[in-house]
């Protein structure tokens, strides 16, 4: 039975580093490299037998995003007082939804045939599409923003339109014939029919 990683092993330190610092951003679909290092500091040789690594989702460990490579080792086998680097290479399903996850890595190694279990990385990585500039998922928000903005466009242009309805006056209508006296026309003064009006008064 492998102990959980959750017992002490004396003698050994265990650490991982990717290469180019280790940016925690993993390529969906493409393969990744860590570099995991072992330091014996204990009595007796050990034997390293694997690592492999799984992706959890964040808000509950219990739940699987992707089991990950196992990697097998023969023959690998650190002295006492000896420090070794072990490279692991995985790959993230290209299908994997972009997003935070855990990632948790393991190495097992034997000493004096006892199997053992370390955890060498436990925290979050980023996976990002492979490829690219625009994602399926920002082509879909895009597309959702320019549809919101026209239809908030034409909103505005309607609203605008009902305004500018309201504040036009009326056009004045003549409801029928009225009695104007041609004085009170200043326009119609020294004309024939301003003459001709004042003629019809007069009578």
């Amino acid at each position: 039975m492998v102990p959980t990683s959750g017992e002490f092993v004396p003698g050994t330190l265990i650490a991982a580093a990717a290469n180019k610092l280790f940016t925690l951003v993993v390529l969906a679909g493409e393969e990744t490299e860590l570099l995991v290092g072992l330091q014996n500091e204990g009595e007796s040789t050990l034997n390293v037998v694997a690592i492999h690594s799984t992706l959890h989702l964040p808000f509950d460990h219990k739940m699987y995003g992707q089991n990950l490579t196992v990697q097998n080792f023969f023959n690998a086998s650190v002295p006492v007082s000896v420090q070794a680097t072990f490279p692991y290479t995985f790959a993230v399903s290209k299908f994997l939804q972009p997003g935070a996850y855990d990632l948790v890595g393991y190495i097992v190694y034997e000493i004096d045939q006892n199997p053992y279990q370390n955890v060498f990385y436990n925290g979050t990585v980023e996976v990002v599409e492979a490829g690219g500039l625009l994602s399926v998922e920002s082509v879909f928000l895009i597309t959702l923003g320019v549809a919101l903005l026209g239809l908030f466009g034409l909103w505005a242009y309607g609203q605008v339109q009902q305004l500018s309805k309201k504040t036009k006056k009326a056009p004045k209508v003549e409801l029928g014939t009225g009695t104007t006296d041609a004085n009170m026309d200043e326009w119609l003064e020294g004309t024939a029919f301003a003459q001709g009006s004042k003629s019809k008064k007069k009578k």
